[in-house]
């Protein structure tokens, strides 16, 4: 700590400042059952999750190789994968398999994939 008599202001001058919300008659926000709206008044408890950003891979497919072998990649190589063409490929979401799906091709030369299985969670006892 250092020697300067600061003073920190009480905790009644520091709420609205910080928290406009603390004082404004707004209700609190609670914790909804999973199969609810997800909204209250205004909408802003679901809209805050609308922008959480998730990591969305599709795997072609994979590939297991010695080190020797990965280091002996160059520019050109090929890596045989264990897919064949024309197998669904893998959507992943934050490193959990969620669906599956074919390659398709898109205007302008891009890739999509169109979804043709929602994997569901495995849930034991059922």
């Amino acid at each position: 700590m250092s020697d300067d008599n600061e003073t920190l202001p009480a905790s009644d001058e520091v709420g609205p400042e910080i928290f406009p919300d603390l004082d404004s008659g707004a209700p609190a926000a609670t914790a909804e059952p999973a199969g609810s709206a997800g909204t209250t008044g205004s909408g802003r408890n679901i809209d805050a999750m609308f922008n959480v950003g998730l990591q969305v891979q599709v795997i072609l497919g994979r590939s297991r190789m010695p080190i020797a072998q990965l280091l002996k990649l160059t520019r050109g190589s090929v890596i045989e994968l264990d897919k064949k063409i024309g197998e669904p490929v893998e959507v992943m979401i934050n490193d959990r398999l969620v669906a599956r799906g074919d390659l398709v091709k898109l205007a302008e030369d891009r890739l999509g994939v169109s979804l043709t299985e929602i994997v569901k969670d495995y849930v034991p006892g059922e």
